[in-house]
């Protein structure tokens, strides 16, 4: 099928550039309507042109998920307009300063943590009930390699990923058996994006995959039936 995800809602977050721009991007080539969330609206207007100009639709819905009441009103609204969401990409993230865990600042730490993990958690609690609505609900997260293999002055962008996985993988034990519901925790690798190139500034990037085939494979991975829990890593 050209269109799999047809008649399907999709959210993705940080998806005003980079990976969630692709992924986004993908998903509405393959049919899904995608909300698209970042908290710089002018980057989602683009992402959202492309989208349409490609033949797909898509919704952007600016905001700041690490304030108080933002993923409320977003589920609110989503929820108010559709009844079920199928697809869940939990893209937005945050790096800090790459420092040693002494030097880590502590405010700036806290942000992390706030967007990192504790959005991700209300993200999962707002949008349960309609992933459950769905027929095939699927929930998938971006992590980095650092969360399995600890790495110097990474430890707070580490640490945040590695609670992440933690966080998702329980939730794909608490609905695997009683929902459709299919968790899947995955790396993309090294890819072409602001925050690798922040991390790595005089790295060339064009030596990376780009984030197209990284959503791309994303895409090909949600239309799939995969056991639920799975961890997995993009190779090529």
């Amino acid at each position: 099928m050209d269109k799999p995800f047809s008649g399907k809602l999709a959210l993705v977050t940080g998806a005003s550039r980079g990976i969630g721009a692709a992924t986004a991007e993908a998903l509405g080539a393959a049919g899904a309507h995608v909300i698209l969330t970042a908290r710089t609206s002018g980057g989602l207007e683009e992402v959202e042109e492309r989208i349409h100009a490609a033949g797909g639709s898509a919704t952007i819905a600016p905001l700041d998920l690490a304030e108080n009441d933002s993923i409320a009103r977003l589920a609110e609204a989503i929820g108010g307009r559709w009844q079920a969401l199928d697809i869940l990409v939990l893209n937005a993230a945050m790096l800090g300063t790459l420092a040693p865990v002494p030097a880590i600042d502590a405010k700036e730490f806290a942000r992390l943590l706030t967007l990192n993990i504790m959005a991700q958690q209300q993200l999962i609690a707002a949008f349960d009930p309609m992933l459950r609505a769905s027929a095939a609900g699927r929930v998938i997260g971006l992590t980095s390699t650092v969360a399995q293999a600890p790495r110097a002055y990474w430890g707070a962008y580490g640490a945040s990923k590695a609670a992440l996985e933690t966080l998702l993988l329980a939730y794909a034990e608490e609905v695997g058996k009683i929902s459709p519901i299919r968790v899947a925790v995955v790396n993309p690798g090294a890819t072409a994006t602001a925050m690798r190139q922040k991390a790595y500034p005089g790295e060339d990037q064009t030596t990376l995959r780009s984030p197209a085939t990284v959503g791309a494979a994303l895409v090909e991975l949600i239309a799939q039936d995969f056991e639920t829990g799975l961890r997995t890593r993009i190779e090529g």
